[in-house]
């Protein structure tokens, strides 16, 4: 009869048995599975956790300045300093950023994070962070669509660092950002997933942003609103078990990726150098 394996275990040398113990969980960690597909709501665009349970940005938000405020100015005055930056690293910087589909818009934080955010490196990792942008993205349409607020590029008469999104953007309201929105969402995601990046990802995820007015798509009360609508959608994405349940299989992978030291294949010396350039006036 053969013996049975928990007591064979169990008569095993305590050093013996935690090192058959921790090859075992080895194993286990290699053959993690991918997450369970997830349906599009449109082309591109992944299901989010949050369903109906999306903050109402038009309860969240004041209503956006305009005319003689001086929040209206100070919008002025900082998007025409951002215009100055026309044909500059960060002019191109920003460009990128514009651009929200994967796998593109994954790398943007990659040199924030240290490591290369792919598919097939980081399933999990990659569809949090497509499924926080449909939550963060669409939690900014209830004052959106109140306030349909007129965009830099038409109010001046101009273009955008995507022309051909302007003929889309005129339709879509400027306020509250839904770019920054997404961008400040996937730096609060990845501080908690990588904490000890976090000054390099907070600050990625403000640039991501402040982008847009590069881009002359967004005012600055855009930016600073899209960051409150983010903030707001991280915190109740925290009460859905399924978004907690794979942010725990997410940090697992990064802790994977940097031990098989996967490189960024992002210029984050380019990068670094468009973000030195500041915009006057942001906040």
């Amino acid at each position: 009869m053969p013996s049975d394996p928990v007591r064979v275990v169990a008569r095993m040398p305590t050093t013996l048995r935690l090192l058959l113990f921790a090859m075992l969980a080895g194993t286990t960690a290699g053959c993690a599975t991918a997450p369970a597909p997830v349906p599009e709501i449109r082309p591109g665009l992944l299901q989010g956790y949050l369903g109906k349970e999306l903050p109402d940005s038009l309860a969240l938000l004041p209503q956006p300045p305009s005319g003689s405020e001086a929040a209206f100015m100070h919008d002025q005055e900082v998007s025409r300093a951002s215009q100055r930056l026309k044909g500059s690293p960060r002019y191109v910087l920003a460009s990128a950023d514009a651009d929200l589909t994967f796998p593109q818009v994954a790398g943007a934080f990659a040199c924030a994070l240290g490591v290369p955010i792919t598919e097939k490196g980081a399933p999990y990792l990659y569809q949090v962070m497509r499924r926080v942008l449909t939550d963060a993205g669409l939690a900014t349409y209830g004052a959106k669509n109140k306030y349909n607020r007129v965009r830099p590029f038409v109010h001046y008469n101009e273009a955008t660092c995507k022309p051909d999104d302007d003929a889309l953007l005129r339709k879509d309201g400027s306020y509250p950002s839904g770019h920054t929105s997404i961008g400040w969402a996937w730096a609060l995601v990845l501080t908690e997933l990588a904490p000890d990046r976090r000054d390099a990802l907070l600050a990625r995820g403000r640039s991501f942003g402040e982008s847009r007015l590069v881009c002359n798509a967004h005012w600055q009360s855009d930016i600073l609103e899209g960051r409150a609508v983010a903030s707001g959608t991280v915190a109740l994405l925290h009460s859905n078990a399924e978004f907690r349940s794979d942010m725990n299989a997410a940090r697992h992978e990064i802790d994977a990726v940097r031990q098989r030291g996967d490189k960024v294949v992002q210029d984050c010396a380019a990068e670094a150098a468009a973000l030195a350039i500041k915009i006057p006036g942001a906040l």
